[in-house]
């Protein structure tokens, strides 16, 4: 076991391979004593005491004042709220839903939840009628949102969605200084409870939890909205057990590291910015910069970001490849960010050519992990020395398979370097979905899970993705599945067939499109059809940005829709047009490689705009050869 108790150690402790194995050859929970979040965080609060654990801005302002929270603050108020929510007859296995921005008082909610019941957090940006679903499959009696504001709608469509479900009883109001009205009220007639969070949770007992509750490592503790479509949300659960070990992992990775300030700008409702730059981060000890109740997508803190990293000392960002790009175009000016060392991305595929370039005009390192809600945000995780093009190796206790499958059959393990689908095992594996019928293909023998990606392993066991073996649409590190797309204009009387792909965006990495074949004689437009499905499409995300109209679908041999084609049919007309805009004659083609996936084939007639072509297409997030 090794002693974190004198950190910073000297070095790094698992950079190789080997390190990992000899690290594991420990029993897990010889290694990794806490076994749920509740005590992890706790000891956090013991440990760092008055240290700043949070600090927050409302606004995003250089000179701004800040809401500080201490170590000792964060363990108090998430015992108050676990206490506060047993109090309205919360019990483990219940489910609490929180719908709220990014707030000190959401980190007290998602984890304070935890320690009585389930937490469900709930992306906000939602129709009411999706959040409605999502509680309803949670069957949450309790709705944690915030108040009414000027600023936003949560509010609103909150009571919209309890008025929705059979389960809600009681709806705690976040009334957040400065944002919102606490004098606000529930509708007339409604049956519904409401109490403000602050006032309901400031005479709880802050010492210890009222119900002296013991943890088992694989008690639900949080049900994650995944996707599925309208009607029968998805929800991933997560355990006590999943959250405590990649805490604790957390603190071994950064055992070389001082404690340091981390920039939060991601949703709390997002497995990253909940489990990475939450719970695992006041693992270690950081402070977590909280930017602003709407994170990276203010529009007054993004453009002052760089005066609030000098000012806070900021060391590491957590980001999606659309924020680095947001990023790549505002203006350092003055600002002394010589504190910033580290960027993470995750989520999305970021472009190799567009980290380099960031890289060398920020002076840091970008490195890119691999993880997704079902794996508690951790497949594997990128050395200091990172391969290029890789996504790091498996952690500890954990594994990573490459193999041929056939339906939920493995046919045959992949041999290195060659492609495959990706299973994972290890005790940061969630416990399956909420739904029996969602697991049918999730799970490959021997409780292997499969990603539904696509990749190999190197002869150092780093992993490379090559594609994806599900079809999601992935927008901005936002995973939309097709069916959420399709299944509305489908219902549409004069469309035969649709399938929906994500357009290759610079920025966004895809935004959502649908092909689509017409019943004959149809004259239908692209704008109506969108429009109709727009009325139907209960995440604004997923409403298609574009819809292209084929007299027929390309097919398998065995009749079934090819999305490669498809895929392949747009990103040759989006990097067509780059290139016409810019006055570029050269022949465009693709192809579907097993190691690398989806590659453009530019050979210009011009071989001096070689080097133009590519900087027009580093952003993208397909591979180029350009000659």
């Amino acid at each position: 076991m090794i002693d974190l108790a004198n950190r910073p150690l000297p070095e790094p402790i698992m950079e190789t391979i080997e390190n990992v194995r000899e690290f594991e050859k420990t029993p897990l929970f010889e290694q990794f004593p806490f076994t749920n979040s509740y005590e992890l965080l706790m000891n956090s609060a013991k440990q760092f005491g008055d240290e700043h654990a949070m600090e927050f801005l409302l606004q995003g302002l250089p000179d701004e004042k800040e809401v500080s929270t201490s170590y000792r603050e964060l363990g108090a108020q998430v015992t108050r709220t676990a206490n506060f929510l047993t109090s309205l007859g919360i019990k483990p296995g219940d489910s609490v839903s929180i719908i709220l921005p990014v707030l000190p008082q959401t980190h007290f909610a998602i984890w304070g939840a935890q320690a009585a019941g389930i937490s469900n957090p709930i992306n906000p940006m939602l129709e009411a009628e999706h959040m409605a679903e999502i509680i309803s499959a949670a069957n949450s009696t309790v709705i944690i949102c915030l108040g009414k504001s000027a600023a936003t709608d949560i509010w609103e469509k909150c009571l919209t969605a309890a008025s929705m479900t059979d389960s809600v009883t009681t709806i705690v109001a976040v009334n957040a200084a400065g944002m919102c009205d606490p004098s606000a009220t529930l509708p007339e007639g409604s049956s519904l409870s409401l109490y403000d969070f602050d006032k309901a949770i400031a005479g709880m007992n802050a010492d210890a939890l009222d119900t002296a509750r013991k943890f088992e490592a694989s008690e639900i503790a949080a049900y994650f909205h995944t996707g599925g479509t309208t009607g029968r949300p998805k929800l991933a659960q997560l355990t006590h057990g999943n959250m405590a070990f990649v805490g604790q992992l957390m603190q071994v990775y950064t055992a070389h590291m001082e404690h340091h300030t981390v920039l939060c700008g991601l949703p709390l409702f997002h497995i990253y910015g909940c489990i990475i730059q939450g719970v695992a981060s006041f693992a270690v000890g950081y402070r977590v910069f909280l930017m602003t109740p709407s994170g990276f997508r203010s529009q007054t803190a993004m453009p002052n970001i760089w005066k609030l990293i000098e000012r806070f000392k900021v060391k590491q960002i957590s980001a999606v490849p659309t924020v680095l790009m947001a990023l790549s175009e505002i203006p350092v000016g003055d600002a002394d960010i010589s504190s910033l060392t580290n960027l993470n991305s995750g989520a999305a595929p970021l472009s190799r050519p567009f980290e380099l370039s960031f890289e060398e005009r920020f002076n840091v390192e970008i490195g890119n992990g691999y993880g997704m809600t079902e794996t508690t945000s951790v497949i594997s995780r990128a050395p200091i020395e990172q391969p290029p093009g890789s996504v790091g190796m498996r952690i500890p206790y954990g594994g990573i398979r490459i193999v041929q499958l056939e339906g939920t059959t493995v046919t045959k393990n992949c041999e290195i370097g060659e492609s495959g689908a990706i299973l994972v095992k290890g005790p940061q594996v969630f416990a399956g979905y909420k739904v029996e019928a969602d697991n049918n293909n999730a799970w490959i023998e021997d409780g292997w899970f499969n990603t539904g990606d696509l990749g190999y392993l190197d002869e150092n066991d780093c992993l490379y993705l090559s594609g994806r073996a599900k079809d999601l649409i992935i927008r901005s590190g936002h995973n939309i599945d097709p069916e959420l797309i399709e299944e509305p204009l489908n219902s549409h009387p004069e469309v035969v067939t649709s399938v929906a792909i994500g357009l290759p965006d610079a920025y966004t990495g895809e935004l959502p499109m649908a092909y689509v074949v017409l019943t004959q004689g149809s004259t239908l437009s692209e704008q109506a059809l969108i429009d109709y499905a727009a009325g139907l499409i209960s995440e604004r995300a997923a409403i298609p940005k574009r819809i292209d109209f084929l007299q027929e679908m390309p097919l398998t041999a065995v009749g079934k829709i090819f999305r490669p084609a498809l895929r392949q049919k747009i990103a040759e007309e989006v990097v067509n047009g780059l290139l016409e805009n810019a006055n570029i004659v050269a022949e465009i083609s693709s192809e579907n490689e097993k190691k690398r996936g989806l590659v453009i084939k530019a050979v210009a007639q011009d071989k001096s705009q070689i080097e133009t072509i590519r900087d027009l297409v580093k952003s993208y997030v397909f591979a180029t050869d350009v000659s």
